[in-house]
């Protein structure tokens, strides 16, 4: 037999879960049962296995509320993780297709359940988007729930730890979590999610380090094997020594002071020491996110993505419940700039999931190529002006920035202007107050914006650049395609001259010009971004500190010559290197870790 002593020690990388390092023995959770059984139903049966799974999604809900109690005015992360459970329970994607399908094919609810998530996962596999693709799990975890509600049986975990441990599995739920008596779990360790998922923002609510999305780990780790999980770089040491095991702890030592340092940034201006301001604003997906934008300093909202408001209804948003959306974002945030983002919707944010009839027979070769984003709101004229009066009318309330997402043509934006102006003249007409001078941005993500950037310039308030889409479109990568996703590289020369080309273009006209990729929170790469003059960079909200602290360690003089060096590289590693030179000098090498 193999013992622990007798294996090397093992590195795997994951996804940065929750940061943190910890060092101590596994416990490997099982993968909860699929021994699911198909069984054929008489006619006279299907009402009440139709009732049968009623009962359960309402058995759900009830565990679901009653742990929301235990967790009431604690950690807000995971309310609201709870809280989108439960209206899940009630989402027509799950709830009406398994009913459908008991009723249609005569099967049993747990099978008809089983089958609605494989049809909801086919049209997830096709999502690039991180943030969205990651909310599968939502719906993975609302389903197990339900499996664990018909067949009364469900994962077993171990409360009687005799020691704090490690927890090793497929996945958690918030559920999961509770269930474990926290005091005796040193860390999460998962083989799904992402730094989305909900592993990982519960870890961070509890204040503990996860590494998530490392393949085969149930297979390769087994109860009682020592572990080192480096939550900081998504790094685990399976079996390792005694000098790496010393090497980490200082690691984390070290690591420590930093966050603790970090938390004096929050209050400081963005600003280098030779008096250089940009702002740095939040990126948020939901309202229930504005907590982590006021905590952590951010100079408002750089992007709101607005599809969530569409996406998670059972009929299309009215003005009026947008409107209460928008208003309240920004009298929250007054006198600082929200910037929402017209609906994106179409390409790999599933048009055929939005409310009503007419999307779900949308079926196109190459979605991301076809109508999506603003070509969907400019041929459903209707749901794009609900939008926009309600953007207006928000507008009254404090500063609001409309952003509209793919332009692509001079006369995409001509159509839009033409629209916008009809749109608040019908509002002056019925005596309803908006701001006149609202500011109109566009976002840069296709290579034809950048290279009319100086026309598109003339015709709006500001630029945003997405630097998502922008980079696929420009390499040609699909970055969720596993054969060419290492070739998605944002420090692609390429890329940064489109940047560099935007930011010239906008100044020329006297435009601010924004940056809200994901680039923009990496603090690896801030530096360049701000050597190219960017006015703005929007992140992840828990990223502005950092990116912050290194602004006010810069120079405007440093960070502008960095960028001019890197505009003359050849390719990504020669950018690399640059850039890693510059941390070490200039920042310290190893906190880019952080």
């Amino acid at each position: 037999m193999i013992t622990e002593a007798d294996r090397e020690p093992e590195t795997l990388y994951g996804i940065s879960g929750s940061s943190g390092i910890v060092v101590g023995r596994a416990v490997v959770l099982r993968p909860r049962s699929d021994d699911l059984i198909r069984y054929r139903l008489e006619k006279e049966a299907i009402q009440a296995e139709k009732e049968r799974f009623q009962q359960a999604v309402d058995g759900a809900e009830q565990e679901l509320k009653t742990l929301r109690s235990k967790f009431e005015g604690d950690l807000s992360d995971t309310l609201t993780i709870i809280d989108s459970h439960i209206r899940m329970l009630r989402d027509r994607m799950i709830l009406d297709q398994t009913a459908n399908l008991i009723e249609q094919k005569q099967i049993n609810a747990e099978w008809a359940l089983s089958r609605a998530l494989y049809l909801v996962k086919k049209k997830f596999d096709h999502i690039a988007d991180a943030y969205i693709r990651d909310r599968f799990s939502d719906v993975e975890y609302v389903v197990n729930l339900l499996l664990d509600q018909l067949s009364e049986h469900g994962q077993q975990f171990p409360t009687g730890f005799a020691e704090p441990v490690i927890v090793v599995s497929e996945d958690f739920t918030p559920a999961d979590t509770v269930r474990m008596q926290a005091e005796k779990v040193l860390g999460f360790l998962t083989e799904k999610g992402g730094t989305t998922s909900h592993t990982a923002i519960v870890a961070r609510s509890l204040g503990l380090p996860a590494v998530v999305g490392v393949e085969n780990i149930t297979e390769r780790c087994r109860t009682g094997d020592t572990i080192i999980l480096d939550g900081y770089d998504g790094r685990v040491c399976l079996s390792p020594t005694i000098d790496q095991q010393k090497l980490y702890q200082e690691y984390d030592r070290q690591h420590q002071a930093f966050s603790d340092e970090l938390r004096w940034y929050i209050h400081l201006a963005p600003e280098t020491l030779d008096g250089l301001r940009v702002r740095l604003s939040a990126n948020i997906e939901i309202p229930d996110e504005m907590e982590g934008v006021i905590y952590y300093g951010a100079d408002g909202i750089g992007l709101f993505r607005s599809e969530f408001g569409y996406f998670q209804q059972k009929h299309l948003p009215s003005e009026d419940s947008l409107f209460a959306v928008y208003q309240d974002l920004v009298i929250t945030l007054d006198p600082q700039p929200v910037t929402i983002r017209t609906l994106d919707a179409g390409g790999d944010k599933l048009a055929s999931q939005l409310p009503g009839n007419k999307f779900k027979t949308l079926h196109e070769r190459n979605p991301a190529l076809g109508l999506r984003s603003i070509r969907l709101s400019l041929q459903e004229r209707t749901l794009f002006i609900t939008q926009l009066r309600a953007l207006l009318r928000a507008s009254a309330f404090g500063r609001l920035r409309i952003l509209l997402p793919l332009i692509s043509l001079l006369s995409e934006l001509q159509q839009i202007q033409e629209i916008i102006i009809q749109v608040m003249e019908d509002l002056t007409s019925e005596g309803i107050p908006f701001d006149s001078d609202v500011e109109i941005g566009i976002m840069i993500e296709v290579p034809s914006a950048v290279t009319m950037a100086d026309v598109l310039a003339a015709e709006v308030d500001f630029f945003s650049i997405g630097t998502n889409d922008l980079i696929q479109y420009s390499l040609a990568i699909d970055r969720g395609n596993e054969y060419v996703a290492k070739m998605y590289d944002p420090l692609h020369p390429a890329v940064l001259r489109m940047i560099s080309r935007t930011v010239e273009a906008g100044h020329a006209q006297g435009i601010e010009v924004a940056l809200c990729g994901e680039m923009a929170g990496d603090v690896f790469m801030a530096p360049v971004l701000l050597g190219l003059g960017l006015d703005e960079l929007s992140m992840r909200p828990s990223a502005i500190p950092h990116v912050k602290r290194l602004l006010r360690h810069s120079t405007s003089r440093r960070l502008n010559g960095l960028a001019k060096q890197i505009l003359k590289c050849g390719d990504g590693k020669e950018t690399r290197k640059l850039l890693k030179s510059y941390q070490e000098t200039n920042y310290g090498g190893w906190r880019e870790r952080l």
